[in-house]
C-alpha cells in the first residue's frame, strides 16, 4: 500500500492506494486536511505493463478516456482500415470504441480483457 496527498480545488486530502495487479483501487480516504500554502507535486505513476515485443508497430492505438478494457476486437497480424475497432473500453457504463488511427496491420496488442486503462495508454500498435 502507498499513501499519497492529493490537493482538490485547495483541499489536500490522505489517501491510501493499494496495488492489485494491473489496477490501483483506492483503499481508505482520511478527512480533508487543513489547505496548504502550495500544492505539492504529483507522486510518480505506478510502473506500466512491460513494454510492447521487439515486433511492435510504430503507430499506437491509444486510449481516449480512463476505464476498463472489455473486448479486444482485433489481432495480431490482421489488417485494419482507419475506424475500424481495435479495442472496447468501458467508461462510465459506456462502452467506446477505440479505433485503428490509419489503414494497417495490428503489430501487438499490449492490453488484457478486464484490464483498468488511463487515458493516453497505449493498447495496442499498428505498421
Amino acid at each position: 500500500m502507498k499513501s499519497y496527498t492529493i490537493t482538490v480545488n485547495g483541499t489536500a486530502y490522505e489517501v491510501t492506494v493499494e496495488e492489485n495487479g494491473n489496477a490501483a483501487a483506492p483503499v481508505a480516504a482520511a478527512a480533508p486536511k487543513a489547505a496548504a500554502p502550495a500544492p505539492k507535486a504529483a507522486p510518480a505513476a505506478a510502473p506500466k505493463a512491460a513494454a510492447p515485443a521487439a515486433g511492435a508497430g510504430s503507430v499506437k492505438v491509444s486510449a481516449a478516456v480512463p476505464g476498463k478494457v472489455v473486448k479486444i476486437v482485433a489481432s495480431v497480424g490482421q489488417s485494419v482500415k482507419a475506424g475500424d475497432s481495435v479495442v472496447i473500453v468501458e467508461s462510465m457504463k459506456m462502452e467506446i470504441p477505440v479505433v485503428a488511427p490509419q489503414d494497417g496491420t495490428i503489430a501487438s496488442i499490449d492490453v488484457a480483457e478486464g484490464a483498468a486503462v488511463e487515458n493516453g495508454d497505449t493498447l495496442a500498435t499498428m505498421n
